[in-house]
């Protein structure tokens, strides 16, 4: 048997042993948990590094011109398939200079359109003139040319969530208010053709979004004039000589223009127009009677001016506010057999 003091000394070597074992396992979980502590937001670093790293989102679109963010005052040739609303007005003088090789017809056209209903708008275009003519007489005075009425029924309207664009129909009637003969030592006073004309015209108006956001606004139009017949006497504007009896019917004519105005900016639009025209001859039938000295009477049968023509108007159009503008352009006519003329021009586009 173990006697007091040995039971001592295994007692103290027990407890020394248990509290070694509880040490070395403290130890070794502590060694453990230190590094993953340590590692732990190193790593989380890294993930966040390896997110940044990641490729970049594209960029999102510019945002989107607002229609109402645009003022137009349209461009220099071609009409808008647009109807005023009613009870409102549209005026729109035009000066400009038709020149060409040998003569300057300096004018000046105005429209001046009123909305009888939201889709009706009927207008009159008076025009005034004065030729330079090399070698001949010029005009006496400003004269009037000849007046149009028009009036333009809308069958759409634009929107913007669609697709249809504005379409109307257009009919117009010139009226052979300005002289075209008797034209004496002045030929430059002619500044009519003498033949009544109605005109049908399809009107169509479009507007896109390029890809930096801004608007381009499309206009496509087609139509056919009908001209009929003008009685002449003497010099007139299709070439007659003094005595000449008889008369002239123009040929009828069909056209295109395509126009696209630019929205640099609220204020500032670039625009340009491209037209074709074909016609088919005008002729002129007739006689010079026999005169005192006994000249013989002199049959007159000809015919002119059957070609096609191609036209291209470039502009710059800035507007003050939304219904105050100015237009500066110039139109170029030219084909096989038509005479070239260039035409600067100035408008006021003014709408209420």
């Amino acid at each position: 048997m173990m006697n007091h003091a040995m039971k001592t000394t295994l007692a103290k070597i027990t407890i020394a042993l248990r509290c070694r074992r509880r040490f070395l396992r403290g130890r070794v979980a502590g060694g453990l948990l230190l590094p993953l502590a340590t590692f732990a937001p190193a790593f989380a670093a890294s993930a966040g590094n390896a997110a940044m790293a990641s490729p970049a989102m594209p960029p999102s679109p510019p945002p989107r011109q607002s229609p109402d963010d645009a003022w137009w005052t349209g461009p220099m040739l071609a009409n808008s398939a647009a109807t005023l609303p009613r009870g409102h007005f549209l005026i729109e003088p035009y000066i400009y200079d038709v020149s060409s090789p040998h003569a300057d017809g300096f004018g000046s056209q105005a429209y001046m359109l009123y909305g009888l209903t939201d889709r009706l708008t009927a207008g009159l275009i008076p025009v005034l003139g004065y030729n330079r003519v090399q070698g001949a007489g010029d005009s006496a005075g400003i004269g009037l040319g000849d007046v149009s009425v028009q009036a333009q029924y809308r069958l759409t309207r634009f929107h913007e969530s669609g697709s249809l664009p504005t379409i109307s129909l257009q009919l117009q009637e010139t009226l052979p208010t300005g002289a075209y003969e008797r034209l004496g030592k002045r030929p430059g006073n002619g500044l009519g053709s003498g033949a009544a004309t109605t005109t049908l015209q399809l009107n169509t108006q479009t507007y896109f979004w390029l890809a930096n956001g801004r608007i381009l606004r499309m206009r496509f139009n087609m139509g056919q004039s009908w001209y009929r017949r003008a009685h002449l006497a003497d010099i007139s504007v299709y070439g007659t000589t003094a005595g000449f009896r008889g008369n002239a019917r123009p040929g009828n004519a069909f056209f295109v223009d395509a126009a696209w105005e630019y929205s640099l900016s609220r204020r500032w639009v670039l625009a340009l127009d491209v037209t074709y025209r074909r016609s088919h001859a005008t002729r002129v039938n007739g006689y010079v009677p026999a005169d005192s000295e006994g000249a013989p009477a002199i049959s007159v049968h000809r015919s002119f001016g059957a070609g096609e023509a191609f036209g291209f108007a470039p502009a710059i159009e800035y507007s003050w506010n939304a219904n105050l503008g100015m237009l500066f352009g110039t139109r170029l006519i030219t084909g096989p057999h038509t005479t070239t003329t260039i035409t600067p021009a100035v408008a006021i586009n003014y709408v209420h």
